[in-house]
């Protein structure tokens, strides 16, 4: 059984991508300092294993250029973020397709954003201090989402869920696991879904969505950089926000 539909009309989500990717961003390459002529090399190079790219040409099996978006502000954040999938898939999203992640709050995004470079910190055991800075990126959502919030949360449907689908919930949404919550989403991808919207795994009382494609990613601007500094791998991180 699917998860039930509601209507999504969210102003103001929060994405936040490492701040070096944003748009006129200096990049990891421009930072080495190496000659015009053998930075012009590294650049083509790197162009070349660009998902973001490739999948602009059309090249990438998990999506097609004509569900890409041109011509509108930052499109080229929304593009990365369904070609850039990440190794292994995220909860929503396989590793040949990306999704667009947002929290209905900055709090829960920067929770979400902490929890996994965390995460990435302690399979290293990292021990040293640590500062990442990140972009948030504001986005609106006019359109229906499968929803995972359960009764408590959904408005036009106050009845109760059966013991069923309290245990498909509680399936999609482990901590520690996204076998279930990925074979959703191809199930509700080649429905023609516009993606969900579920209780934040690490964030008490959050929302977030997960939006399948790029054209409903709406109104997307820049926003606050948030800079995060961990102390090590294992403790949470101080987090600062400029406006």
């Amino acid at each position: 059984m699917l998860p039930p539909t509601s209507q999504v009309s969210q102003d103001d989500t929060h994405r936040l991508i490492p701040d070096r990717f944003r748009d006129g961003g200096e990049g990891v390459l421009a930072r080495l300092g190496l000659p015009p002529a053998q930075m012009q090399h590294l650049f083509q190079l790197d162009d070349a294993t660009n998902s973001r790219l490739a999948g602009e040409a059309n090249l990438l099996p998990g999506i097609t250029v004509h569900e890409l978006v041109f011509g509108v502000p930052h499109y080229r954040i929304v593009n990365a973020a369904f070609t850039h999938a990440r190794p292994g898939g995220s909860r929503f999203s396989s590793d040949d397709r990306g999704a667009w992640y947002a929290g209905f709050s900055l709090k829960t995004a920067q929770v979400e954003v902490a929890f996994h470079y965390a995460e990435g910190l302690r399979e290293v055991s990292w021990q040293e201090e640590e500062t990442a800075a990140y972009r948030e990126y504001l986005a609106d959502f006019r359109a229906q989402f499968h929803d995972l919030r359960g009764d408590e949360r959904r408005k036009d449907d106050m009845r109760k869920e059966d013991h069923n689908q309290q245990a498909d919930r509680k399936k999609y949404l482990q901590p520690d696991s996204y076998r279930a919550s990925q074979q959703l989403a191809r199930r509700l991808l080649d429905r023609g879904s516009a993606g969900v919207v579920y209780p934040s795994v690490r964030h008490r009382g959050g929302t977030c969505i997960a939006c399948f494609r790029p054209a409903m990613v709406g109104n997307v601007r820049e926003g606050a950089l948030v800079t995060f500094a961990f102390p090590d791998a294992f403790h949470a991180p101080k987090v600062k926000v400029s406006r």
